[in-house]
Parts: structure tokens; C-alpha cells; sequence
């Protein structure tokens, strides 16, 4: 079984947070000897600024330099232990890593806030090397509006800017992701874009009523466009307060295929991007077969499993990655 997880933000916790090891050898539940484990094809690496830390400081516009600097550190890691892992442009790169047994690294940005109304800002970071970006985070920014309790929030949909940039992210081959996204948001990225659009990191609020989760409505959209969604490990959007529990995560993926079928779920683990559980049942991911285990038992079928693992996430970007 061959992994993609479509978003981690273990850089941001190496360069932010914890200051300390490398993607060799770390405290973070994402590192290179743990995704061999895995048998991890590909990581999307998110490159997530908090907007908050730099309000005092040039606000998005340093959030946008330091989205550079993440990206070099990236880029460094893959040459500092190239025959372990490869940094990956396009879906023929992630081939070409998998036949040298390597791992295929992708350069994500998390909080599309970052361009800051300047579209020449995206041309920047594919040229660099990004090839995913979420649209929003839990804030409103130049593109739309976030995910919110307050109904005149969720709402809102794309600004005049947002729609540019879905429209240049189609013309440059950049996966479009709506997690974080107001309800409106994603209504219209699904309006505008001519590609499918992925769900990277994000739930079913028929499981889990929680803002941040998809209602059916939207997992059948995103499915019909040929979009998948990465089931989140986080506990408040699995079910459970303080625990991130293996049964919770396959109940979502099991509402996934019931709604969207089995082409739509994948693995969005969102690993190093949130704290607080008392239980984490996969730990790290070194542990995924846990998962894994856990769909068979609910009659998930070895099919099916290889589709959720990375079959659907490889579908989309053989269709989007120039």
C-alpha cells in the first residue's frame, strides 16, 4: 500500500514552533524514517502562516516571505537527503521518485491570504515550486470569506479577486483546496473552476456537526467534479473534544463513500498542525496501517483501500500537475 497524505504542516512546526531536528530526525509525527514506515509515496508539505504573528510585523506581505523561506528549507531537505526523498513538481516527478524508491515532496501553501491581492504573487510560487494552495484559513483575506459558526459568514462566497485566482490556478496547473472555506467560498470555486478541486484536510459535518466539516450537499458537488476531500485526524472534526480516534476517522471515510462514492475519500492527515488531544491513536505516521485495519474491518475492500490510500489522490494530480 502506497500512501499520499495531502497535507501536513510539519514545516511550520520544525521552523515556527518546535525550532528543533529536521525531517530526518524530529519530535513532529511527519519525519522520513516514519513515512518509510508508511509506505508514503507522497507528502504535501504546507507551508501555514498565522496571520496573527505578523500583524505587528508587515502582516501578509511577511507572511508571504516567510511562505518563501518554508519553501527553501523544503527544498534544502530534499537535497540534503536525496535518496530518501525528492522534491516533486508534477505527477511524473512523484512517478519518477517512486521508481528511485525515494519520496515524493510537494510544496503546499496553506492560507491563500498571502497574495494579498497580488496575483503575480501566484506565478511566483508556482514557479517556486508550489502546486497546491488553500484558498483560505480561518480568517477572511483578499480571496473570500472562512468557515464560520455565524450564518452570514458561511455565506459569503469568493471576492472578484478570489475568482481571478481560481482561474489562474486552473491555467497554471495548481490543485485548487477549499478546506477552511466558508460554505459561499466553495459554492463559487466549484462554479469557476474547470478542474476538479480537493477538500485537503476536511471532514463530514453529517458525522461531526462542526463548521470546518462538509455538508453532504458539498461532498456530492466536489465528487460530481471529480474533487476528493483528505479525511482530518483532528479530533474536534472527527468527534471527540480531546482524542483523535482511529473508529471516528473511518466513520468519515465510510460517509465519504456513501455520499460521494469511493473515488471521492483520501488522506489528509493535517499531522503537526494541531495540539491538544489526550489521545492520538495514530501518533505519528508511521502508525497508518491502523487505519487501515480498521476500513477492513468495517467491510472497506482492498479496492477501495487503495484508492482512499492514494489511488484518488493520484487520479487528481495526473489530471491537474503540468
Amino acid at each position: 500500500m502506497k500512501l499520499i497524505d495531502l497535507h501536513c504542516d510539519t514545516i511550520w512546526r520544525l521552523l515556527d514552533l518546535d525550532r528543533t531536528g529536521d525531517l530526518m530526525e524530529n519530535r513532529c509525527s511527519v519525519s522520513i524514517p516514519d513515512m518509510k514506515k508508511a509506505g508514503t509515496k507522497a507528502q504535501f508539505f504546507a507551508c501555514f502562516t498565522y496571520i496573527e504573528d505578523f500583524k505587528e510585523r508587515g502582516g501578509y506581505d511577511e507572511a508571504y516571505a516567510h511562505v518563501l523561506e518554508m519553501a527553501d528549507y523544503l527544498l534544502g531537505q530534499t537535497e540534503q537527503y536525496e535518496e530518501s526523498i525528492g522534491f516533486s513538481r508534477s505527477f511524473e516527478d512523484m512517478e519518477r521518485m517512486t521508481a528511485k524508491n525515494r519520496i515524493g515532496a510537494f510544496l503546499a501553501v496553506e492560507e491563500g491570504g498571502v497574495l494579498n491581492g497580488d496575483i503575480s504573487r501566484l506565478d511566483e510560487l508556482y514557479e517556486k515550486g508550489f502546486r497546491l494552495m488553500t484558498l483560505m484559513w480561518n480568517y477572511e483575506n483578499s480571496i473570500g470569506y472562512p468557515n464560520s459558526r455565524d450564518t452570514s459568514v458561511m455565506w459569503q462566497g469568493l471576492k472578484s479577486f478570489g475568482v481571478e485566482v481560481v482561474h489562474r490556478m486552473n491555467e497554471l496547473g495548481m490543485i485548487v483546496d477549499i478546506s477552511h472555506a466558508s460554505d459561499g467560498v466553495v459554492r463559487d470555486v466549484l462554479e469557476h473552476s474547470a478542474l476538479p478541486v480537493i477538500a485537503s484536510h476536511s471532514n463530514c459535518r453529517e458525522v461531526c456537526d462542526h463548521p470546518r466539516n462538509l455538508p453532504d450537499e458539498l461532498i456530492r458537488q466536489i465528487a460530481n467534479g471529480g474533487g476528493i476531500a483528505g479525511v482530518n485526524f483532528y479530533g474536534p472534526f472527527l468527534g471527540s473534544p480531546s482524542a483523535s480516534r482511529v473508529d471516528e476517522m473511518a466513520a468519515h471515510i465510510l460517509h465519504m463513500i456513501q455520499v460521494g462514492g469511493s473515488e471521492f475519500p483520501a488522506i489528509g492527515t493535517d499531522f503537526d498542525g494541531f495540539d491538544g488531544m489526550e489521545i492520538m491513536e495514530i501518533p505519528d505516521v508511521s502508525k497508518m496501517e491502523r487505519l487501515w485495519d480498521a476500513l477492513k474491518k468495517w467491510g472497506v475492500t482492498e479496492r477501495q483501500l487503495d484508492k482512499i490510500w492514494g489511488k484518488n489522490a493520484e487520479r487528481v494530480l495526473r489530471q491537474i500537475l503540468k
